[in-house]
């Protein structure tokens, strides 16, 4: 019996050279996962040959992209990415592909939200003034743990770091400020933000541990406060040589743990400061990281740069070690959908919808489509959802 010959789709080369751009694919990848030549991808790209309709399906899954993207008379015209504050050798905005459709997927969150909103007459700005790079971090940000109303007290009350996270969400979400958690590779990029649209974005990755995660959320609110789209990765240790990141980390630790409170602690502890059990308590005391803590020990003078760098080396692996709590990890290990949902999009978005499908804005199908659920987990996410 004869072998069907497939078939060829007519692809303008501009809009497939667009999509696999767009995609974090390399030719080689997609060749490979083609089962073809990087050659025969450069020809589809030229023109010179026709994809088949199999390819274009296969290439629509690789790219978390419709079909039809593919039969485009031209290429979209998409939102510029953050800028890139990574300080990656070689790799100034080039993304991994997961990072690439995280992006995607968050710009694509950030319209539905001001399309869901404007249905219902919700605000979309922030709510947040702007500050500049010549303000001094530390001041602005004891100025804002007084607007957020977290005391040391409070801090301390939290029984576990997601409290304190889910405390500073529900606070940035009153501000208009979307917060989405979505994994991406650790070592291209912690968190980014969008500012050129309302409402403002945040994103910090779930692969990293909760105290970094809510180290990468401040960090990433100091951007807002700049008015800059970023993405970058923040980290409590590193000695950055750009002003803004500079800024935005000493922002997010002063916040986190100010001078005033740090020293009481450590004053408190002298006699055992850097031993693994003082660590351990400070850390969940004030939800910070030991990285963060032996930091400040460094910076008021409680120890020497050669004991920093000897227990540091220990405890910075530690960043990167989630714990399978409150279905912040992804899809598996048996976390149920609602739970995941809301740790992915929040509990304003998730309402946002309710809303918009509660007053006919939309289907019941779109709300599922929205929040990326399967019917039979929608009453269980509004059930959940605060707001």
């Amino acid at each position: 019996m004869a072998r069907t010959k497939p078939i060829a789709v007519n692809v303008e080369p501009s809009v497939l050279k667009w999509l696999i751009e767009s995609s974090g694919w390399t030719r080689e990848e997609i060749a490979k996962r083609l089962n073809t030549s990087t050659q025969n991808i450069e020809k589809m790209e030229s023109g010179e040959k026709k994809p088949s309709f199999r390819q274009l399906e296969e290439l629509a899954i690789i790219f978390k992209r419709p079909v039809a993207s593919f039969l485009l008379s031209k290429p979209l015209t998409e939102k510029p990415k953050p800028k890139d504050y990574r300080m990656l050798p070689d790799k100034t905005n080039k993304f991994d592909k997961k990072t690439v459709f995280v992006m995607r997927h968050a710009r694509r969150l950030q319209e539905l939200s001001k399309e869901l909103s404007r249905n219902v007459d919700y605000e979309t700005k922030s709510k947040i003034e702007k500050v500049k790079i010549s303000d001094n971090a530390e001041h602005i940000a004891i100025k804002f743990r007084e607007k957020f109303n977290l005391t040391e007290e409070k801090q301390r009350k939290f029984k576990t770091p997601y409290e304190l996270f889910n405390y500073l969400r529900d606070i940035l979400e009153d501000q208009n400020i979307y917060l989405f958690q979505f994994s991406m590779p650790v070592e291209d990029a912690r968190g980014f933000v969008f500012v050129d649209e309302t409402p403002t974005v945040i994103v910090v990755n779930t692969k990293d541990n909760i105290e970094a995660r809510i180290f990468s959320l401040m960090h990433e609110f100091g951007h807002i406060l700049l008015g800059e789209s970023v993405i970058d990765l923040p980290d409590a240790t590193h000695t950055f040589k750009d002003n803004v990141e500079k800024w935005c980390n000493e922002f997010a630790s002063a916040f986190l743990l100010p001078k005033d409170i740090a020293k009481s602690a450590f004053d408190t502890n002298k006699a055992k400061l850097t031993q693994k059990e003082t660590l351990k308590y400070l850390s969940n005391r004030y939800k910070v990281s030991k990285a963060m803590l032996l930091l400040n020990m460094l910076k008021l003078n409680y120890i020497g740069r050669t004991d920093y760098d000897a227990i540091l080396s220990r405890f910075k692996k530690e960043d990167i070690k989630p714990t399978k709590k409150e279905g912040e990890e992804g899809t598996g290990g048996g976390i149920p959908s609602e739970v995941r949902c809301l740790s992915e999009v929040g509990n304003k978005f998730v309402s946002l919808v309710a809303n918009n499908y509660d007053r006919d804005h939309i289907t019941y199908t779109d709300a599922l489509n929205y929040l990326s659920i399967k019917s039979k987990s929608f009453d269980k996410v509004l059930s959940k959802a605060k707001k």
